[in-house]
């Protein structure tokens, strides 16, 4: 009986360790793609869904997720290939590409449709205009990133008159847009007096209301309309050598663009909380609310023409882009429609 009982052991022993190495076998064979995000925001909702619906890990992905916070950081971690792919306003493509970068990054499935940052006033303005702005100061990031732009049009469409970084045009009852404060230290900075109104993604811009440190007065997404503001990307060659995976990971978002879509704020803001350990159902269902109520995100991967050249329009009135550059045909370069058409097709 004794000698059975050993016999036995050894053989749970065995058997333990064949699951330990068939288990490790089984993940050395997933494929690592490490994402390099622009921020860390529901305004992703539906990558994030991806991952806790375990959508990557179906189709033997393992993926790793870091906030570059800022789009140059994040071009910068694709090109150093510290990051397969990134997750950014299309702008940065832009500059690479016309840069003269022969590896340039190359767009292929957009995440949202238009600018996710709500502004955050410090006193609690009763019906508010974009006129609330004349000669105030407020937080727009860093120059040339998309929230800056973004925010800069659209108070130029209103008729305000707008600096950068310049005290000069409060005195004519301008506003000044600060660009002198790094993005991820933006609610930091307003928490902490800086400016009168600033610019937020959301969770954070509910957090600074909770917090009692200001109020959420509009969305800037309801002035733009309609634009590539995040898109996936990889690097041109990556694409070429891995068209396997840039397939697989498009068939991944358009099946979670799709859910969060189909399902109310609360449910995907539960889905989602794990990456948000900081904040509460109560603040991710508000925040998604929000975004649903703007049509945060695009129903699909697909980029189109259309949409780079309303977001090149904006570069143009930031200066940031000649127009002549809407003489070329630049969305051929740095925008793929090859996957998203097949995602299309397969549903």
């Amino acid at each position: 009986m004794k000698k059975f009982l050993i016999i036995k052991y050894f053989l749970s022993l065995i058997l333990l360790l064949l699951i330990t190495i068939i288990s490790i076998g089984c993940k050395n064979n997933y494929k690592k793609i490490t994402i390099c995000e622009v921020a860390h925001s529901v305004f992703y909702a539906p990558l994030y869904a991806a991952l806790e619906l375990g959508y990557f890990e179906e189709q033997g992905i393992e993926i790793e997720l870091v906030n570059g916070n800022g789009a140059d950081k994040v071009m910068a971690a694709l090109l150093s290939k510290d990051a397969q792919i990134g997750l950014m306003g299309p702008e940065a493509s832009l500059y690479v590409y016309l840069g003269g970068q022969e590896n340039y990054a190359i767009n292929f499935a957009q995440l949202t449709r238009t600018d996710g940052s709500f502004i955050v006033s410090r006193e609690k303005i009763d019906n508010f205009t974009l006129q609330d702005l004349k000669g105030k100061t407020i937080l727009g990031g860093r120059k040339g990133g998309m929230p800056e732009m973004t925010l800069e049009y659209v108070l130029k469409q209103a008729g305000l008159l707008v600096g950068q970084d310049d005290k000069s045009v409060l005195e004519k009852n301008g506003v000044m847009v600060r660009t002198d404060i790094q993005f991820g230290a933006m609610a930091g900075a307003f928490s902490s007096g800086e400016g009168d109104f600033t610019t937020l993604f959301e969770p954070t811009a509910t957090s600074v209301v909770n917090n009692k440190k200001g109020f959420i007065v509009a969305s800037v997404g309801e002035f733009t309309g309609e634009i590539p503001y995040t898109a996936f990307c990889a690097l041109k060659n990556y694409i070429k050598e891995n068209e396997e995976i840039i397939q697989t990971f498009t068939d991944i978002l358009y099946k979670a663009q799709i859910w969060v879509l189909s399902n109310n704020p609360e449910e995907v803001a539960k889905m989602i909380q794990p990456h948000f350990a900081s904040n509460t159902i109560e603040e991710l269902t508000i925040a998604m609310t929000k975004y649903k109520e703007i049509n945060a995100w695009s129903n699909n991967p697909y980029f189109s023409k259309k949409a780079l050249d309303n977001l090149m329009k904006i570069m143009i009135e930031a200066k940031e882009l000649d127009q002549e550059v809407m003489n070329h045909d630049v969305y051929e370069k740095i925008v793929t429609t090859k996957y998203a058409i097949n995602s299309l097709y397969k549903k």
